[in-house]
């Protein structure tokens, strides 16, 4: 009788298992890309304006100061500040946080397209559109991809329970490297600090 070649059997289970680990994998790939979309549908709204003129008048001022070097055009910056608040406000982000994340993405220019095809001042992957059910929408408009950018910001921030840097890395599709938080936590304490944020891990 023959005996069982156990190296074929060791690597029939290590198969099986490595099999296993890429289906269960992808199933939580398929899971999480199905919350973020039913999320964008239920939030990606249209613009709003500040609710308190003052303490609008004190922000745009401040921030305008920030990113003229980056922005030159007056009433370019004012109503880019506008919708950044607006659409960082909607999604309960710092918008400070927002503008760090901007310029890291996109370096303030509406018309940048990634390597990967993210487009935007936020670089928004442009598929988002058509699994949201709004496939017209433009994302070179500002405040069109600053719903999206800050709508998919907030629900990482969600899931990640408050954790900033996780949150940031599952934007960018970086998880597990703290890189890209780092890129944005030194934008945001060189030029935009605003509120004191939590940067632990």
């Amino acid at each position: 009788m023959a005996r069982p070649d156990r190296n074929v059997s060791t690597r029939a289970t290590f198969g099986a298992a490595l099999l296993l680990l890429a289906l269960t994998a992808h199933a939580v790939e398929d899971d999480e890309r199905a919350a973020l979309r039913s999320f964008l549908e239920n939030t990606i709204t249209a613009s709003e304006s500040f609710e308190d003129r003052y303490a609008a008048e004190v922000w745009l001022v401040d921030m305008g100061a920030r990113l003229a070097p980056l922005v030159p055009d007056a009433e370019h910056r004012l109503e880019l500040l506008r919708q950044v608040h607006a659409a960082a406000t909607r999604s309960e982000l710092p918008p400070e946080l927002v503008l760090a994340v901007i310029e890291v993405e996109s370096h303030f220019d509406r018309f940048a397209v990634s390597r990967a095809g993210a487009q935007g001042l936020m670089q928004v992957m442009p598929f988002w559109r058509n699994e949201i059910g709004r496939p017209g929408d433009n994302l070179t408009d500002n405040a069109t991809n600053l719903a999206y950018g800050c709508r998919i910001l907030q629900f990482y921030l969600q899931r990640e329970q408050g954790h900033l840097v996780h949150a940031l890395a599952a934007y960018n599709g970086s998880s597990g490297s703290r890189v890209y938080s780092d890129r944005v936590k030194s934008a945001y304490n060189r030029r935009w600090r605003g509120e004191p944020l939590d940067w632990r891990p």
